[in-house]
């Protein structure tokens, strides 16, 4: 996958990072040249980070990027569910001049009442802004809103910027890419590592990818979603790198949830065995958070459980392309399809316990 870079937000958001008007990084961003074009970057953006040593991040990022800079530009934002209501609450927060749109216009309603600016169309967001960020729930609405009809394509052209948050496969990653780019807008990939809480809180994880000028431009309003940000050169390594990141994480949620079934089917208590494994080797976040709530048969979303089995899914074929065996992810995959057949597929994925309860 080559080199990558890490670029981590400072743990307190300072004024720096505010869209307003008067940001002075980014002045001349908006002039009738397009505004992407930084002539460091004129070359493929696997190639510069093939040529670079990791970390160097100052002598190859402008200062903007190094140092948070600023933007001042119109952001779109498509897709206002579980994630993408929050992550545009938060740039409206900090000043952003946002556009919203939702295939459901009453889920735009929140953001409208905090500041933002509605279209009808996602055509007409991607006309009316700079800068575009889509966060749907899989590859064909991706595809749909993109690509299709009144799509964001319809309103992309020179100088404007197209940035995909959703979680997909790297061929459809790809697909979209080339038919933004033929527009002469730039495209970048940036599928986030986190849910609900940590989009609330400006705590996500982007795993970006594609044009590094238009990374670089969008380097700002992304330290005001998350707290880091890594390059990973071409198109389709963010995807795949959500797409591995997912499967871990599901085949962790599936071993866990057996743990807890056995250690109550054995005469321990489960909460206790939550306790134990928060203080151990394989403590995680995800095992505090989820285990209180699943032993009580409590699955409140932060991440939808047909999302994260979609997830899995995506991540067997991106190891079917490459010969790589993941047996356990594929058995996970198969726990976390009997859950949505008991009906558990809006509610959190920790609700893949319920698959095990049910003795299959």
């Amino acid at each position: 996958m080559g080199r990558f870079l890490s670029l981590s937000k400072p743990s307190t958001k300072l004024p720096l990072y505010a869209c307003s008007s008067m940001a002075v990084a980014l002045t001349s961003t908006f002039s009738p040249r397009p505004f992407f074009q930084f002539p460091r970057f004129k070359r493929n953006p696997s190639s510069l980070l093939n040529s670079i040593a990791p970390f160097s991040v100052s002598s190859q990022l402008s200062n903007a990027t190094a140092e948070g800079g600023s933007f001042s530009g119109r952001v779109g934002f498509l897709g206002l569910g579980i994630m993408g209501t929050p992550m545009a609450l938060n740039l409206i927060k900090a000043g952003c001049d946002v556009t919203v749109w939702n295939r459901t216009k009453s889920k735009c309603d929140q953001l409208i009442n905090q500041g933002a600016k509605y279209q009808a169309s996602p055509a007409d967001v991607a006309s009316s802004c700079d800068v575009t960020f889509a966060m749907l729930a899989d590859p064909q609405s991706a595809v749909d809103i993109a690509c299709g009809v009144n799509g964001a394509v319809k309103g992309m052209g020179p100088g404007k910027g197209y940035v995909d948050v959703s979680t997909v496969d790297g061929a459809t990653s790809k697909s979209i890419s080339e038919s933004i780019k033929e527009t002469g807008a730039l495209f970048l990939e940036a599928p986030v590592s986190g849910s609900k809480k940590p989009a609330e809180d400006g705590q996500l994880i982007f795993l970006t990818a594609g044009d590094a000028s238009l990374y670089e431009t969008v380097a700002p309003l992304l330290n005001i979603m998350g707290k880091s940000k890594f390059y990973l050169g071409e198109v389709g390594n963010g995807a795949a790198m959500k797409l591995v990141v997912n499967m871990i994480m599901g085949s962790m949620m599936a071993s866990f949830s057996e743990g807890l079934l056995l250690s109550e089917k054995v005469g321990l208590d489960p909460n206790v065995l939550v306790e134990v494994v928060s203080q151990g080797a394989i403590s995680a976040p995800m095992f505090s958070l989820k285990g209180p709530s699943m032993v009580q048969g409590k699955y409140p979303t932060a991440f939808p459980l047909k999302h994260q089995q979609k997830d899995l899914r995506l991540a067997l074929g991106l190891a079917e392309s490459v010969s790589q065996p993941i047996p356990m992810a594929a058995a996970a995959n198969e726990l976390y399809k009997a859950a949505k057949s008991h009906g558990f597929s809006d509610q959190d994925f920790s609700a893949v316990v319920e698959a095990l309860k049910a003795n299959l």
